[in-house]
């Protein structure tokens, strides 16, 4: 049986996100918690006629219970990004959230995977990872960042500039982080492509902060909720797929901990991080292989050194989190 849990399924990520799931046969068993509207969520969501049951559960009483025999726990869990807030602004509010469902997952369901999409995820997974190694459960091969909607819109603006580019059987590796400048997509890596320096330029900001256009256009009433949702929907069939059925060759950048996964050292020793998102080859126990950095071009070399100032900032103020005690319990 593969128990797939959805914390925060109420939200604007996880409804969507949760009836995405619904449709794969990879999923016996789709667990939606919220601290509210689980139960009806799973009831809607219940009556569409794929394999999965789904199951509704309310409140902080009801996540052990969620989360037991979980195999992959998804974490959209959150407030969102309102205009004029930054992913960073965000830490305050969804620290304490992201820190107490990684305690519950740790007491739970120690060797599910782990995919956090909840911001800001430069400094959340730390949090993550943090908690579980001072349960004595820690894996780095079982927790990811959720980079993948970096990863769909580099492939979507470049479609819109290059019509050649088909978007939905073309990646454009993404490497860095999950904002801002943090985050690099390598345009250089497109061999089929070539691009004016303008471009680059313009295509590079668009996709490092298409999550503003977002904002923008909701009018205060939201953010990236559907395309995020299409994202992380996408990351965990990839993973259930290497996982679950084992299927070879899948490979989905995202932002994971370095230490300890397979051909991650070469990445640990050129960017001098614990945390990085680049290209991962997914199998059977989470991370098979981080893929080394290919060669980039001198822009890229320039805006990686950016990102790498940014995401050191980024994970000690995760991992301070979890070291210094800081925070009150949230109402998850």
């Amino acid at each position: 049986m593969v128990k797939v849990v959805v914390c925060g399924a109420a939200g604007g990520i996880g409804q969507p996100l949760s009836l995405l799931l619904k449709q794969s046969d990879l999923i016996s068993h789709l667990a939606l918690y919220d601290i509210v509207n689980a139960a009806g969520v799973a009831a809607d969501l219940s009556h569409i006629n794929t394999v999965s049951k789904v199951t509704g559960h309310v409140g902080k009483d009801s996540l052990a219970e969620a989360l037991r025999g979980a195999h992959t726990v998804v974490i959209p869990a959150g407030v969102p990004r309102r205009p004029g807030m930054t992913r960073d602004d965000l830490f305050k509010v969804n620290a304490g959230i992201v820190r107490d469902l990684a305690q519950a997952c740790a007491e739970n369901c120690p060797k599910a995977f782990i995919l956090v999409i909840s911001n800001p995820v430069n400094s959340t997974v730390p949090i993550v990872c943090e908690v579980l190694k001072k349960a004595n459960v820690f894996d780095p091969r079982r927790v990811f960042g959720v980079t993948t909607l970096d990863v769909v819109r580099s492939s979507t603006f470049v479609s819109q500039v290059k019509p050649q580019f088909e978007p939905h059987s073309n990646r454009v590796t993404v490497v860095g982080g999950h904002s801002g400048a943090t985050i690099v997509p390598l345009l250089s890596q497109i061999k089929q492509l070539s691009f004016t320096p303008e471009e680059i330029k313009a295509l590079t900001h668009r996709i490092q902060f298409g999550g503003d256009e977002v904002v923008k256009a909701k009018d205060g009433a939201g953010s990236a909720t559907l395309s995020m949702a299409a994202a992380g929907a996408r990351f965990t069939i990839a993973l259930l797929e290497a996982s679950v059925r084992g299927k070879r060759g899948i490979v989905e950048s995202t932002y994971v901990h370095l230490a300890g996964n397979p051909g991650a050292e070469w990445n640990l020793r050129s960017t001098g991080l614990e945390y990085f998102a680049q290209d991962v080859e997914l199998g059977p126990d989470g991370v098979a292989n981080v893929l080394a950095l290919p060669n980039l071009s001198a822009e890229e070399q320039s805006l990686v050194k950016t990102a790498i100032g940014e995401l050191k900032g980024n994970i000690a103020k995760g991992i301070n989190f979890i070291k210094e005690g800081s925070g009150p319990a949230s109402k998850l």
